[in-house]
């Protein structure tokens, strides 16, 4: 009775204030900010069209309905290839064959595998923005953290799958925690902005990588710069037969995912990074530890990015070739962003970009729309989330209550 009594006193939000909160918050501006690039990628499709332009000589309307027809196809091509034809599934679920049903959930599978690397290397750069870290370094992270794998992978033998794969892993990581605490500790020692020795730190990735898969990498079977295959035991494991490559680097990237979670919001050395993030000089103020905040955060940023690199030699391409990553580590920028930096978005937003860019080559193949529409979408989405005040005028949103997160680089440096 008391339990009732106290439920009905409860004061019950009113739903015209729960609706006002929901278009102030900034995840609407981000959804907004994907339905408005998906919208405006269909208008490009559709005026890229050729028999567009043909039926505007003879008939205005038979050209807005073919801009349309280009549009629907386009977008069908593209969820198709993301996702799988659903006809197809329900047959092959309804026929029990085992063969069938991996191949119909083929193109799911192949997103989630391409979804994996934008996880890690998401939350490397998102990790890098909660302390205040602009970490444009995450592509040649990656580039180091694969370096480090296949070496693991090709010259270390005799063990053990169960030790063999997580050591490979763990020494990808290793590699990139590395290559992103140099930066860390120049711009904690001596105030060298990150963005800068990032950038730099990338070309030195690149070359590298180049110089050991003409040397000491490179497979002694082949002409081209790309390295011996790696040692069976260092896979990671694909959970299901061919063509379907889903391995179970897309748990351990959300294992990642809740690792950083925990680490920033139910820590005490998360509250410290976070603080130092928002206001570097309360926080030395307080007696935390900027320097040390600083490089451990690029070497933890690094390491994700690592993995990431890890992840695709070890589980995906089971050797190294040159310029492998396909701007994962740039794209992560964007991930960070959509993600609001946190383990959730990022993981969202990750999913967002690996099913738009498996969807890409079936829209190419079917709908014959140029995979560089895919990135034009991507880049506007990047845009309208950078500047919230285009969606909130475009669609009349009231301010947030709240100032908006903005990605504020420290300048702080030195010792504390």
């Amino acid at each position: 009775m008391k339990i009732e009594k106290a439920k009905a006193q409860t004061p019950q939000k009113p739903l015209a204030v729960f609706l006002d909160e929901i278009t102030r918050s900034p995840m609407m501006v981000n959804i907004l900010a994907i339905i408005t690039g998906l919208f405006l990628g269909g208008v490009i499709a559709a005026l890229t069209t050729e028999n567009v332009y043909a039926a505007l000589k003879s008939s205005l309307g038979e050209s807005l309905k073919l801009a349309l027809q280009a549009a629907w196809n386009t977008y069908k091509a593209l969820f198709l290839g993301a996702f799988g034809d659903p006809q197809r599934i329900v047959s092959a679920l309804q026929s029990g064959d085992l063969n069938a049903i991996n191949r119909a959930l083929s193109p799911f599978a192949e997103s989630l595998v391409q979804a994996t690397p934008y996880i890690f290397a998401g939350l490397a750069v998102a990790l890098g923005f909660r302390v205040g870290l602009f970490n444009i370094g995450a592509e040649g992270q990656i580039f180091v953290g694969a370096l480090a794998a296949v070496w693991a992978g090709v010259f270390i033998k005799g063990l053990p799958p169960i030790i063999h794969a997580p050591l490979a892993l763990l020494i990808g990581g290793l590699g990139g925690a590395i290559w992103g605490l140099i930066p860390g500790w120049l711009k904690a020692k001596t105030g060298a902005h990150e963005v800068i020795n990032t950038i730099m730190m990338n070309y030195i990735a690149f070359r590298l990588s180049e110089y050991l898969l003409t040397g000491v990498l490179r497979d002694p079977a082949k002409t081209t710069p790309i390295s011996a295959p790696i040692e069976r035991s260092a896979w990671i494991p694909r959970l299901f037969p061919d063509p379907n490559r889903f391995h179970a680097g897309f748990f351990i990237a959300l294992f990642m995912a809740l690792l950083v979670y925990i680490l920033l919001f139910k820590t005490t050395w998360g509250f410290e990074l976070r603080t130092v993030g928002a206001n570097p000089s309360a926080a030395r103020y307080a007696g935390m530890n900027i320097v040390r905040s600083m490089v451990i955060t690029m070497a933890l940023s690094g390491g994700l990015a690592g993995l990431a690199g890890a992840n695709e030699v070890l589980g995906v391409n089971r050797n190294l070739g040159v310029a492998f990553s396909s701007g994962y580590g740039f794209d992560s920028i964007a991930l960070a962003l959509l993600g609001n930096s946190h383990p959730l978005g990022v993981v969202l937003a990750s999913l967002l970009f690996g099913f738009l860019r498996n969807g890409a080559i079936q829209m190419q193949l079917t709908a014959g729309i140029p995979i560089d529409i895919i990135s034009i979408i991507q880049a506007m989405i990047l845009a309208f989330i950078a500047a919230p005040a285009i969606i909130r005028t475009i669609y009349r949103l009231k301010p947030p209550k709240e100032p908006e997160i903005r990605l504020q680089t420290s300048s702080a440096g030195g010792s504390s």
